[in-house]
């Protein structure tokens, strides 16, 4: 790879201020783990219930994140600003209508989902209590999803970092003063996440509604445009949660130790990954409004160096992990069996992070086209290689480790077939239409 290229400075103005609200948006997860694993096992414990569906729910629908970005830019790129504008209101409509139909769900099958989950006694209350509070915050968070879609797609990206960090500011407040102040315990980490969520959505419903100048009407044309790539990017986005949800419950079986030590490996992969989604952002971008004008030379250009570029990064990430492997995992707990377990996986964690890099690349790359299909069907076919992993690891009781190989499995799936994919640029489809 060269050392320079005609497209890092585009690279980096998208990627820059994306990198810091994608980091800054899986902060809400990991300040509740710092705050709430000071308070006991099974609170801990409970937090990783939760947050692992939380999470995953939240992540499924990133179609409204993702594939507004991608319709947005393709609409910039050719020309129809306005389009992009409504287009932004349509995707604040769909994140309103799924974000109050999801929460209703959650707060209503708590008790069922810690079940499913495999937690009893109280760290199943605790669970279920956190889930309940969450889930007010969730039509909130959704708002976030499409505005922060539209957004990336006329390359605004200054704007959601410094909502994202004003909320995470407000969140680490309300937690400290709410679960140490107030001594509300695990329900003082969920309450000051829901507060700063509901000033985080209003924020992107104020921005998107000045750029749509009052025409925020239902258009049903632009609505099913983003449905369309929506319905293959929500499959696509279960499939990978899908894979973390079933080895998070396989975890459960193997005691709350291994859950916590999950919780922590799995919060801060998740912080990793939205690190490493930043290039991911800006392909998604670049490409999108490569193609909507009609320049496939250009979007297959930029999309080589940004590839070559995360998985540099994920070399980064993956070196310091190892590095600070016998002091991170006390940041989050004091418990020494909870330690034990971590460090037990923590190479695996590590050396999984230049294959990140390649795979959350060519992940945006793809998006950015509008190849939804086969990133839906690539993604169904890694999960069930991963899901034969995690239940022979169940099975044989080969414990936490066996788990997160097949998770290390999942990834590498996803980027045989993807990197299959590129290479053959059926993905490069121009225009608007």
């Amino acid at each position: 790879m060269r050392l320079r290229s005609q497209y890092d400075g585009e690279i980096l103005r998208l990627a820059v201020p994306a990198l810091g609200a994608l980091a800054a948006e899986p902060l809400y997860v990991l300040v509740d783990t710092a705050i709430v694993g000071h308070l006991g096992r099974p609170q801990l414990a409970a937090l990783g219930v939760a947050a692992t569906v939380l999470t995953g729910v939240f992540g499924i629908f990133n179609f409204l994140q993702y594939g507004t970005t991608a319709q947005v830019g393709r609409a910039a790129g050719a020309g129809e600003g306005r389009i992009a504008n409504r287009l932004g209101a349509q995707a604040l409509w769909l994140s309103l209508g799924f974000g109050i139909a999801v929460a209703a769900v959650v707060a209503a099958l708590a008790p069922e989902i810690a079940d499913l989950m495999g937690v009893e006694a109280q760290t199943a209350d605790y669970a279920v209590t956190y889930m309940r509070i969450a889930a007010l915050g969730l039509p909130f968070a959704f708002l976030t999803l499409g505005g922060q879609g539209y957004l990336r797609g006329v390359a605004d990206l200054r704007t959601p970092l410094v909502i994202v960090i004003a909320a995470n500011v407000v969140n680490l407040v309300l937690e400290l003063l709410f679960v140490y102040g107030f001594g509300w315990g695990i329900e003082g980490s969920a309450w000051g996440t829901v507060i700063a969520q509901a000033g985080m959505g209003a924020a992107f419903i104020v921005v998107i509604v000045r750029a749509a100048r009052g025409d925020t009407r239902l258009n049903r044309k632009l609505m099913r445009r983003l449905l369309v790539i929506g319905r293959y990017l929500f499959v696509r986005t279960a499939a990978l949660l899908a894979a973390f949800t079933l080895a998070g419950a396989v975890i459960a079986r193997f005691g709350d130790a291994s859950l916590a030590a999950h919780q922590i490996a799995f919060q801060l992969w998740i912080f990793l990954a939205f690190v490493l989604d930043a290039i991911a952002i800006a392909g998604q971008v670049l490409v999108g409004r490569g193609l909507g004008a009609g320049d496939t030379e250009r979007a297959w250009a930029a999309s080589v160096r940004m590839i070559w570029l995360s998985v540099y990064a994920g070399v980064v990430f993956g070196a310091v992990m190892l590095a600070l492997e016998d002091v991170l995992p006390y940041v989050f707990t004091s418990d020494e069996l909870v330690i034990e377990r971590t460090q037990a996986i923590w190479v695996l964690f590590a050396l999984m992070q230049p294959l990140n890099g390649a795979v959350f690349a060519l992940d945006g790359i793809l998006i950015g086209a509008s190849d939804g299909r086969f990133l839906m069907w690539s993604m169904v076919a890694a999960f069930a290689v991963c899901s034969l992993g995690s239940l022979a690891a169940l099975a044989f009781d080969w414990g936490i480790v066996g788990v997160w190989a097949s998770l290390v499995l999942l990834i590498c799936v996803r980027l045989g077939l993807m990197l299959w994919r590129f290479s053959g640029r059926r993905w490069l489809v121009a225009g608007w239409a």
